[in-house]
């Protein structure tokens, strides 16, 4: 017998779909659109600087961890982007922040004068901050339910990796 995992998957991406192209279409979403155009920004300011750190890491299992990381990033950005593009919105060119700018700037220095990977750890841990408080900022507007959703699992997977940068960071400070 066939395994039904696939067409229920399928399925269930359609229903997705149609759910994001009625939230999308609803009228007076300039707040939405404002609120996912700011987290792609912040996104796109994650994506450079987990790559940054992660070119700069000494440990390889770390510098894949960062890596692998950035790329989420961009695929965090690139849903957004769909949910933007289906709204009639194309020309999504964000280029991130000024702050992130500074901030991948004052790792970059910190790298090049020696830092260990703990410094670089502290510095991915603050940029975390960053896109926590614009996760949470978007979530506290009134949103339509498939991107609520949307927004609360890429949270999740943010929040737990900052957690894990965290636990990295401590664990290098006690050795």
């Amino acid at each position: 017998p066939a395994d039904p995992a696939p067409a229920k998957a399928s399925s269930h991406l359609r229903v997705m779909e149609r759910n994001y192209s009625m939230a999308i279409a609803a009228p007076g979403n300039r707040e939405l659109e404002t609120a996912l155009k700011s987290l792609v920004n912040v996104l796109e300011d994650g994506q450079k600087g987990m790559a940054e750190i992660g070119q700069h890491l000494k440990d390889p299992t770390l510098r894949r961890y960062f890596l692998a990381e950035s790329l989420r990033r961009a695929n965090f950005r690139a849903e957004l982007e769909n949910v933007l593009h289906r709204r009639g919105i194309h020309d999504v060119h964000e280029t991130g922040t000024v702050s992130g700018s500074l901030f991948r700037a004052w790792a970059e220095l910190r790298a090049k004068l020696g830092a260990g990977d703990q410094t670089l750890l502290e510095t991915a841990e603050r940029g975390e901050e960053e896109a926590k408080s614009a996760y949470k900022s978007a979530l506290d507007r009134d949103l339509p339910g498939p991107i609520r959703q949307l927004l609360t699992e890429q949270q999740t997977h943010i929040l737990m990796a900052q957690n894990y940068i965290c636990s990295l960071r401590d664990g290098l400070s006690a050795a």
